[in-house]
């Protein structure tokens, strides 16, 4: 088949509190809600149009007249990191709640890894990025020593200046540490690197993330299997570490990942692009930024428009999202929320298809496969909406 599908992940643009979120401290959370509150409205027109305002009430953001396929997705599995969402999307659930350090690393800790990576480390506390850089980047800049930090999710950070500690030695010490901590290694391990002297520094686009495998098969690795082509576009060959993947875009900005998909979207010849646009999350989410979160969402939907007059009978498109970062709680962290799902494809009659569809995030996986090769893969969850 020369079906392609586009699989996009706003990152961080919760719908509303999962049915669990109490037990993660996240009752009450809706992402896009409270930042659209905060702005005075959201102006997303080609959202709009495709049916965002349909899935959940959103300010500034009215009902659409014939809105695409369109529902709100819970996760499966527990947790609220970006690798539970991108894995829950694909099919898998995390096996249960993942090593992490929300108190931060215990310094006696700390000091015995840096001992085995042959460095010393400083820091160990749970941090926002940039809080981090102000905290220890003076420190670390005298030293030499990476700055770890912690969150409530599964992660744990090591940051470093450019000057000190090149961006390749930092992903390999990343690899190092991942490896170092075995069966109790936290989903993934953030590379940061920064630039910049005390008061003005600023990360590069150096990030690497070091992950787990997942712990089973995923929706990738049936189409890996069947001979359809996999690319990822920003940080999901990471989350997924590699595999299921035959080609991976870097995509460190939205900017980027905006340009590599807008690429795809004119050469694909076949296949799954699975794309994720970070800032968001990283740029804007964790700083309760909600005016540069407003102005992502403003590019977002600009080149979405710009998109699906390229996009023809053979094109799924389905934009989601993996997790929350709600502005109005008072961490930093991620929320564990529901996330939307517009999906924009031809129907058997064909006509563009319509109607809700709640489910799990599995369904996006399970709707790619049907999509691109016409069967379904029994022992993954998810039910299709394509």
């Amino acid at each position: 088949m020369s079906r392609r599908a586009f699989v996009v992940v706003l990152d961080a643009c919760g719908v509303g509190a999962a049915a669990d979120a109490a037990q993660y401290g996240d009752e009450g959370t809706h992402t896009l809600r409270h930042v659209g509150a905060a702005e005075g409205g959201l102006r997303l027109p080609t959202l709009e149009a495709l049916g965002l305002g349909d899935i959940t009430p959103l300010p500034g953001v009215a009902p659409a007249g014939a809105p695409v396929v369109h529902g709100a997705l819970a996760p499966i599995g527990p947790g609220k990191d970006s690798i539970v969402g991108h894995w829950g999307l694909m099919g898998v659930a995390a096996p249960g709640p993942l090593p992490s350090w929300p108190d931060g690393v215990p310094d006696e800790d700390r000091d015995r890894w840096g001992a085995a990576l042959g460095t010393g480390l400083i820091g160990g506390r749970r941090s926002d990025g940039l809080a981090a850089l102000e905290r220890w980047g003076a420190e670390h800049l005298a030293t030499g020593r990476p700055i770890l930090y912690s969150s409530t999710d599964s992660v744990l950070q090591l940051a470093a200046h450019v000057d000190r500690w090149p961006e390749a030695a930092l992903h390999d010490l990343c690899r190092a540490l991942h490896d170092l901590l075995g069966a109790g290694a936290p989903a993934r391990v953030i590379a940061r690197p920064f630039r910049g002297r005390p008061g003005a520094f600023e990360r590069t686009d150096g990030r690497h993330d070091v992950a787990m495998p997942p712990p089973g098969p995923s929706y990738l690795d049936a189409l890996r299997d069947r001979g359809v082509p996999v690319h990822g576009v920003g940080k999901v060959a990471d989350v997924f570490a590699g595999r299921g993947f035959d080609v991976a875009h870097p995509a460190p900005t939205n900017a980027r990942g905006l340009a590599e998909t807008g690429r795809l979207v004119e050469e694909l010849a076949a296949g799954l692009a699975f794309v994720n646009l970070v800032e968001t999350d990283q740029r804007y989410g964790h700083r309760q930024d909600t005016a540069g979160f407003h102005a992502a969402l403003r590019e977002i939907d600009a080149a979405v428009a710009d998109w699906l007059p390229r996009l023809g009978a053979e094109d799924l498109l389905v934009l989601t999202a993996d997790h929350g970062v709600d502005p109005r709680t008072e961490h930093r962290d991620h929320t564990r929320e529901l996330v939307p799902l517009l999906a924009r494809f031809v129907g058997p009659g064909g006509a563009p298809a319509r109607g809700r569809h709640d489910g799990v995030l599995a369904d996006v996986g399970a709707s790619v496969l049907r999509w691109l090769t016409g069967e379904t893969e029994p022992g993954l969850p998810g039910t299709p909406f394509a």
